[in-house]
């Protein structure tokens, strides 16, 4: 049995539940809440010496960090969320790094938590704001590129809308302003619609 380790607000683990429901893989999913800290407790180390989620467990394997399994679920499942050519993935790669290595990481509920403690007179929604647009913006002239079709690469879901969708889902949590942002809004309402990823939904999964 495949199992995942999530939490129903983390943008890597809602990554995983997109791509594991458009697999069509069976799994069963274990809550580790990161806001009572489960995520440092010695079980989780143990399974993700980084203190984080997700995990996933899966023939055989104890995987983590969710691009890296993402590729992992592409390669064993067929799923083809990377281009069949040398510049189409690096621009599939180009675009999830964007999301997944730049904006994510700031604005990890860790670090967004640390500068609103050492600065008092910051909000955590102050912190939100003024990272998460200026990635998407930046996403969003990368996705004027004429190899951006219904999704952020041609015709056919990939590892990058994969890493949007949650971005997004974050984005309006925080009330950032998407309308600078039509190619973002345009691809993003198509994936909404398949029903994989509104399955994985954190409003769907509700909270541990």
């Amino acid at each position: 049995m495949i199992r995942l380790y999530d939490y129903w607000r983390s943008s890597a683990a809602y990554r995983l539940r997109i791509a594991l429901k458009l697999s069509g893989e069976d799994y069963e999913r274990e809550q580790v809440d990161l806001l009572s800290g489960a995520h440092k407790s010695p079980e989780n180390l143990t399974r993700n010496p980084q203190g984080l989620v997700p995990t996933l467990e899966i023939d055989g394997h104890t995987l983590t960090q969710s691009i890296s399994i993402l590729e992992y679920l592409s390669e064993t499942r067929e799923m083809g969320l990377l281009a069949d050519d040398a510049a189409g993935r690096a621009r599939v790669r180009a675009l999830t790094y964007a999301i997944a290595m730049e904006i994510h990481p700031v604005c990890n509920l860790s670090v967004a938590r640390f500068a609103t403690d050492h600065a008092p007179e910051l909000e955590m929604q102050d912190w939100m704001q003024a990272f998460i647009p200026r990635g998407l913006a930046a996403v969003e002239i990368m996705l004027s590129s004429a190899q951006t079709g219904l999704f952020c690469h041609g015709d056919t879901v990939s590892m990058a809308d994969i890493c949007l969708v949650p971005q997004i889902y974050n984005a309006r949590r925080w009330d950032i302003e998407l309308t600078p942002m039509p190619t973002i809004r345009r691809i993003v309402d198509r994936l909404e619609e398949i029903p994989a990823f509104a399955a994985a939904h954190p409003d769907r999964i509700g909270p541990p």
